[in-house]
């Protein structure tokens, strides 16, 4: 697909410079002029602070309120991010996803960005295949992209070396690897049926063969790739018995303690999840088909100025400076993921986790640009998944839920 190739990881170079020679933006009105910027951190211990003050300082006339949104696996951020644009009070700009950008289109709550982007130098420093999937084919562009991850496999080497094991490539290996480490209090996978859960399924449903194009979820390979993946839990039983409520912090936390073989998340986790295992985790690109076809996510993140705000201005200062050099390294090591300036680095994460993320960009895709994917990902997918690997439906059920969902 067109977007395999823009995903080249910021490699290591000189630093940009101050936002101030990179941005000659329209020039501040006199007084303070305060920014409310909504966002979230995996890990809430981390603090943008250090990076307000740098901005403060270089910028006299502005004052940030950065204001920390639990995510929630998506849910959280995005319900309370949609109730304060409704309500009228949302802040002046945001980190936001792609999959929410039709809706937010729908509701013209967003700023283009346009003249600000014509004025900012530091624009040729984020690759034009970013630009090309972040505008979503939009003469206008309406995000300013931030930080990206790649979901990947992570897996426990030591015990696949035990049990003389190699990491799994495709489908049938996963299932045999998971159900040779399951057992006692060791399940082989760590499932994730909870919020955000749609990127442990995509790799092996819309890996499988399901789209979501009208029918796609409803053909023979698509069902067939959704039971399979419900039978991890079902008949395998190669999974937590908490799979169908667990989130980000239980099977980080569960794969950190050991009671979990394998688990799906991406580089954001990594410094944790070494922090606890040391070289007994490595990672690797989600297994495959057998024909050699598959899929996994491509998380975006971007932030945007919205319309109703009346510090555009200062606002678009802020998280341009957010997105040059230094500064993005610098915000993408408290995130936990990649920059996406070609003058920022990633030296605060592993290599070996790194290699896993370009590996997998070659099957890596975003979800669809729909106001409905929102609403997917926070109630239709973890609805129907808890149902389904609990057995209250069928995963044939769960499928033509998502399919009535975004196709009628």
């Amino acid at each position: 697909m067109e977007r395999r190739e823009f995903l080249k990881l910021a490699g290591a170079a000189a630093l940009g410079a101050p936002l101030a020679s990179a941005l000659a933006a329209p020039a501040i009105a006199q007084g303070a002029t305060t920014v409310r910027w909504w966002y979230h951190f995996d890990n809430p211990q981390n603090s943008p602070a250090e990076l307000v003050a740098k901005f403060e300082k270089e910028n006299p006339g502005i004052k940030i309120q950065a204001e920390a949104i639990p995510w929630g696996g998506g849910n959280d951020y995005q319900t309370r991010l949609f109730a304060a644009l409704v309500a009228g009070n949302a802040p002046d700009c945001a980190m936001v996803r792609l999959s929410w950008a039709a809706r937010l289109q729908s509701m013209k709550a967003l700023e283009p960005l346009d003249p600000f982007l014509a004025q900012w130098a530091a624009r040729q420093d984020i690759d034009d295949n970013i630009w090309k999937i972040v505008g979503g084919g939009s003469q206008q562009k309406y995000y300013l992209p931030l930080q990206y991850v790649v979901i990947y496999l992570y897996y426990r080497q030591d015990l696949l070396q035990q049990a003389g094991l190699k990491a799994p490539e495709t489908f049938d290996d996963f299932r045999a690897v998971a159900k040779v480490l399951t057992k006692g209090d060791v399940a082989g996978f760590g499932m994730r049926g909870g919020a955000g859960g749609f990127d442990n399924w995509g790799p092996f449903v819309l890996g499988g063969g399901a789209s979501f194009e009208k029918g796609g979820m409803v053909t023979e390979k698509a069902l067939a790739a959704n039971r399979a993946y419900v039978d991890f839990a079902t008949k395998d039983k190669v999974v937590p018995a908490s799979a169908a409520t667990d989130s980000f912090r239980q099977i980080v936390d569960a794969f950190k303690a050991g009671r979990t073989g394998m688990m799906i998340h991406h580089v954001g986790s990594a410094a944790e999840i070494e922090a606890a295992l040391g070289d007994k985790v490595s990672a690797k690109r989600v297994p495959v088909g057998p024909d050699g076809k598959g899929w996994t996510y491509f998380g975006d993140e971007s932030n945007a100025v919205f319309a109703a705000s009346k510090a555009k201005e200062a606002a678009f200062r802020w998280i341009s400076f957010l997105s040059t050099g230094a500064n993005n390294s610098a915000l993408t090591k408290l995130t936990g993921q990649l920059p996406v300036s070609s003058k920022a680095n990633a030296d605060w994460v592993p290599q070996r986790f790194v290699e896993a993320s370009r590996a997998s960009v070659s099957i890596a895709g975003p979800l669809p640009d729909s106001p409905k994917t929102p609403d997917f990902i926070g109630r239709i997918w973890p609805t129907n998944m808890q149902r389904a690997l609990t057995g209250q439906i069928s995963p044939d059920d769960m499928m033509k839920a998502i399919e009535q969902h975004f196709n009628g």
